[in-house]
């Protein structure tokens, strides 16, 4: 594997920089504070080509590689891991399913206006009472007599850009008696009616990506909107939850670098008993740990990313290296965040500073698309290939 970027990934990363210092950076705080989703700038995103990095041109979007997306999300992420949320939703979880599994017809339907940044998708996998345990799911479809169309009654929870999305990637039991088997996944108008958008949820953290709880009601969906054949949506979660891991990777790399800057510069400018704090070895040590721990993260990122990259001509899984990169990644944004907050000190747990910010944002990193827990469980079952 040979990480020297290309050109077209160097000015991908130049150019997302750009955008995420000029653009949201000077803003994250404010919409952190009041919760409201940035709208103006996931617009400008769109137009940059942020919003479909990895989608062909022919369906709307930028036409680029993994690696691209990988260092696109984590500039952004640097400035803001809220704005990098619904990015990598609309790239990873939305856009990429319905590119592997769905049908000419529906690229042109449903991708090309979401990855133009003219419209936003979601994606509906999570129930009240189903997160990790994904195949209990009670969301029911029911087709009708003449196979036209699915009856559609259940509810979603913590769906991201739900109260603004224009479509969602979705699944539901079509057949409840085949457990995972019996699962069908489908593309959805989320302004049709049977679509009620529930309160929008009051986070921890990224808290300008707008969530919900999505209920429907006798909600109707034309035949041609199921995404792949029926039985196969567990399946299809699973493989779109394999490629949208590298985005959670890349994503915690960026709160990661963040901190980690944040953290040398004050350790270099802030002194006590008569010497920068930066010169203590305890202060040192932490400093050490999260340098060694964010580069070995990134390559983990890459390195799932180049897999990711691979498997589109092959269609093979990428399941151990999306989690293990998702796994450390996530604990190492964990990590700097801690650090840099206890380097900080006082000023560190105050909000003038962007550093409480990053240790909210980080921690769900470790959580949404698999938590911690249930990667170690996926990156074991791969290896030994025991259930």
């Amino acid at each position: 594997m040979d990480f020297t970027l290309t050109e077209n990934q160097l000015m991908i990363q130049a150019a997302a920089r750009e955008f995420a210092q000029n653009e949201i950076a000077p803003v994250a705080a404010q919409f952190d504070a009041s919760g409201d989703f940035p709208k103006d700038t996931i617009r400008k995103a769109g137009e940059l080509g942020f919003m479909g990095v990895e989608v062909p041109e022919e369906y709307g979007g930028a036409g680029l590689d993994s690696i691209c997306f990988v260092l696109m999300m984590e500039e952004i992420a640097y400035a803001d891991a809220a704005h990098s949320t619904i990015v990598s939703v609309n790239n990873s979880l939305y856009n990429n399913g319905i590119l592997q599994f769905g049908t000419e017809a529906q690229k042109h339907r449903f991708v090309v206006p979401v990855a133009s940044g003219r419209a936003l998708g979601c994606y509906g996998l999570t129930e009240p009472q189903s997160g990790s345990d994904a195949a209990n799911m009670r969301t029911r479809a029911v087709l009708s007599a003449d196979g036209s169309h699915y009856l559609l009654n259940g509810k979603k929870s913590w769906i991201t850009s739900g109260p603004v999305a224009d479509y969602m990637v979705m699944f539901a039991v079509t057949n409840p008696e085949a457990g995972s088997k019996g699962i069908t996944a489908f593309i959805l108008d989320c302004n049709q009616p049977g679509f009620i958008r529930g309160k929008i949820e009051p986070k921890l953290g990224i808290r300008a990506s707008a969530t919900c709880e999505i209920e429907f009601l006798d909600y109707r969906i034309p035949i041609g909107q199921r995404l792949g054949e029926e039985g196969n949506g567990f399946a299809i979660a699973m493989t779109i939850l394999d490629q949208g891991r590298v985005g959670i990777a890349a994503q915690a790399n960026g709160i990661a670098r963040a901190a980690y800057d944040a953290a040398l510069s004050y350790a270099k400018e802030r002194r006590a008993f008569g010497a920068p704090i930066g010169s203590f070895q305890m202060t040192q040590a932490k400093i050490a740990d999260m340098k060694t721990r964010l580069s070995a993260s990134r390559l983990l990122m890459l390195q799932a990313a180049w897999a990711k990259q691979a498997a589109k001509s092959s269609g093979a899984r990428t399941t151990t290296e999306g989690s293990m990169a998702k796994l450390y990644a996530s604990e190492t944004a964990m990590f700097n965040a801690h650090a840099a907050l206890q380097i900080h000190g006082g000023m560190g747990y105050s909000k003038e500073l962007p550093l409480e910010r990053y240790f909210r944002d980080a921690k769900i990193t470790e959580i949404y698309e698999g938590t911690s827990e249930i990667q170690r469980i996926v990156i074991a079952r791969q290896e030994t290939g025991l259930r």
